[in-house]
């Protein structure tokens, strides 16, 4: 093929093209391009990369032939995102994850039409205008959907890759880790845009001129809160201790690494998930010892038990607060339970599960209700939440308006040691802190610990996985509300509001397109009614 004097070879031209008509290639390509987001969270942590890392994903499904190939180009990034987020639960779950991704992944194949249906071909000035609000809000709603409990949680939304990002924990302080990710889609979209489609270049840089100048002002304008008090918290993070015994030497490790806290003047130690592994009702022997510590240190103790009650049956995971007197009585048992790791959902159709992986040979059972604790003589009010909790905007916020000045998050994650969900999960206490306005506490028995003030930002240095140690954190309190903790999810209402517009839209302009509706259709010239041939 011959450009003036330059000369395109047709094959190397359409090599592209050829690789995704092959249906097969053109699938590789979806999950490779759908697990791309994944390098912006921890370990990695290319933050920057989040604001472009769908784009390749988004070229790939608008030229997608048909809206049901764009639908499983969306099915089969979702799966390719979903692996890449959860890649280290694969010693756990091994073949059973790319089962669950693939389900989850159905959650993208709706958004894949809707990039299609806004995005194809060359789409006009205002079609490309509603894509900015449109495909994030429709982004939005696979997250609001995934975070159900029972589908996993809200681990690895997009905003969450944002964790370490000032202007975005601003953001989230307006409205939650929702608002990020509608932000972050937004720009994507734009992107997309401005590759894409030159003809509606402006309105790509119009919309990415919007997003940098909401950042921009949240950046400026929204306060950190401002403190009305401290307090001085120790995390005791014992270290991996497993083998015969590994309980109690747990617990005794704990013992050494408080009792060394001793006269430095801490007003609360906070262990890890799982940090004792009898109820302390049924050993006298045990809650006493946890009392004579918090005599020696001059501090109420935060423990978790990981254990059968004895006065209820089955297995509960509960935070729970020694004094110098024993146990105070305030006890939080964990009421969002990981799936397969702590119950097996559907037991009596999925329990062969525990066949191929580490899944949860017993349920757990599920507390009732959050609990705000009152801790020593100041009235201090914690937070408590375990484990994955962490990852659930809702609890923090109601444990904020419930009255909580402290967040606690009690966490283990020594089955992933060396993978990318310590410090995944370590980061999510920066979003939350951010979105309420109170400080965060993250303690984990083999770390990544950490803390982080009431605006997001971290509090001294984390207790990495290879630590066996504690460490004294002085944290400003403050008692001002952020507006998330007022208003909540506004920006899901938000996104909720512009896909029921979309769907309007489409329907008054089907509507209108129907035959014998709008527009009178001009009556068929006949022959001898021509105008081109008069007299016939």
């Amino acid at each position: 093929m011959r450009f003036g004097s330059l000369r395109v070879p047709v094959g190397r031209r359409d090599a592209p093209g050829r690789v995704l008509a092959s249906p097969w290639w053109r699938a590789a390509v979806a999950v490779a391009a759908g697990a791309l987001p994944a390098l912006a969270f921890p370990a990695p942590s290319l933050w920057w990369f989040a604001y472009v890392a769908l784009v390749p994903w988004m070229l790939l499904i608008r030229t997608a032939p048909t809206g049901g190939r764009a639908a499983l180009d969306g099915w089969l990034g979702g799966l390719g995102f979903m692996v890449a987020v959860h890649h280290w639960l694969m010693p756990s779950l091994h073949v059973f994850i790319v089962v669950l991704a693939g389900l989850l992944g159905l959650l993208w194949a709706p958004w894949g039409w809707l990039v299609r249906l806004l995005l194809a071909r060359t789409p006009t000035r205002g079609r490309a205008a509603a894509a900015l609000a449109v495909v994030p809000s429709g982004w939005l709603m696979v997250e609001l959907v995934r975070s159900w409990e029972g589908l996993g949680g809200p681990w690895g939304l997009l905003g969450a890759s944002q964790w370490q990002v000032d202007a975005a924990l601003r953001m989230a302080s307006l409205g939650g880790v929702w608002l990020v990710s509608l932000l972050v889609v937004a720009v994507n979209t734009a992107v997309t845009v401005l590759v894409a489609v030159p003809s509606v270049r402006t309105v790509a840089v119009a919309g990415v001129t919007v997003c940098a100048v909401a950042m921009g002002s949240a950046w400026l304008w929204v306060r950190s809160p401002q403190p009305t008090g401290e307090v001085r918290v120790a995390v005791v993070q014992p270290g991996v201790i497993n083998g015969v015994g590994g309980a109690e030497r747990r617990v005794q490790r704990g013992e050494e690494l408080t009792r060394a806290l001793a006269g430095r003047d801490v007003d609360l130690v906070v262990w890890g998930e799982s940090s004792v592994g009898a109820d302390l009702a049924a050993r006298p022997d045990l809650a006493r010892r946890l009392a004579a510590l918090s005599r020696e240190v001059g501090a109420e103790v935060l423990v978790n038990v990981d254990a059968r009650r004895s006065d209820r049956p089955g297995i509960y995971k509960s935070s729970v607060l020694i004094g110098p007197q024993g146990p105070t009585g305030d006890r939080y048992d964990k009421m969002r339970l990981v799936p397969f790791g702590e119950y097996i959902p559907f037991r009596s159709a999925l329990g062969w599960a525990t066949s191929v992986g580490k899944a949860a040979a017993e349920d757990r059972r599920r507390g009732e209700r959050p609990v705000v604790m009152a801790v020593g003589d100041e009235g201090l009010r914690l937070g408590p939440l375990v484990c994955f909790e962490s990852a659930f905007p809702d609890m923090s916020r109601r444990l904020t308006r419930d009255g909580a000045q402290l967040l606690v998050a009690q966490s283990a994650t020594s089955t992933f040691q060396d993978s990318w969900a310590p410090g995944q999960h370590a980061s999510l206490a920066a979003l939350r802190a951010a979105e309420t306005g109170r400080p965060m506490v993250h303690a984990t028995l083999t770390g990544v610990s950490a803390v982080y003030g009431p605006d997001g930002d971290r509090i001294g240095s984390p207790l990495g996985t290879e630590r066996s140690a504690s460490a004294v954190y002085t944290i400003p309190l403050t008692d001002a509300t952020t507006a998330y903790a007022r208003l909540g999810d506004w920006p899901v209402y938000a996104a909720l509001a512009v896909l029921a517009g979309l769907c309007a839209a489409e329907a008054a302009g089907s509507f209108r397109r129907r035959p014998g509706r709008g527009s009178p259709v001009p009556p068929a010239r006949t022959a001898r009614a021509s105008a081109g041939r008069p007299g016939r």
